[in-house]
């Protein structure tokens, strides 16, 4: 084997077990979910603040909660454009091209259980993990909160 091809593999595999290494523990973000109704123990699909007097609030504490726990990879106030983390405004744009109604509420359901899915158990490519899970991190309420802030900086 060529000596510079085995050099850039084994950089190449010295580079993916320091993205591996580098991998931190999430810390939950400092906000006061006191405002918001508190959500049932088990873990609740779609978003229980969703088109409820409580959603304005729960989208404040989401911005907060978003950048301080989510901002790093995705973008601050969610504007993904410029993060190597996917654009989440991206996550409900079909949802939102529907009339309301059944179809755009199964659609906006199923986005909050991949949402949820992705928040509570992180994102891992062949053994290298892209998103920390924050099951047991994050409570209902924050993970909820963020979804709902994420949904109003949408885009159609």
């Amino acid at each position: 084997m060529n000596q510079r091809i085995a050099a850039a593999l084994l950089m190449g595999l010295l580079g993916l077990w320091g993205l591996q290494a580098q991998a931190e523990t999430p810390a939950p973000p400092q906000v006061d979910t006191s405002a918001l109704p508190t959500v049932a123990h088990a873990w609740q699909e779609p978003n229980p603040y969703r088109n409820t007097p409580a959603q304005a609030q729960a989208q404040a504490v989401g911005q907060l909660a978003f950048n301080q726990a989510c901002a790093r990879c995705h973008g601050a106030d969610a504007d993904g454009s410029r993060a190597p983390a996917p654009d989440l405004r991206r996550l409900s744009r079909h949802c939102n091209a529907l009339n309301p109604g059944a179809w755009r509420d199964r659609c906006l359901a199923d986005a909050d259980a991949y949402f949820l899915k992705s928040v509570r158990f992180g994102k891992k490519k062949f053994d290298i993990e892209h998103m920390p899970a924050w099951d047991g991190v994050l409570s209902q309420e924050v993970v909820w909160s963020i979804r709902s802030f994420v949904e109003k900086t949408a885009r159609p």
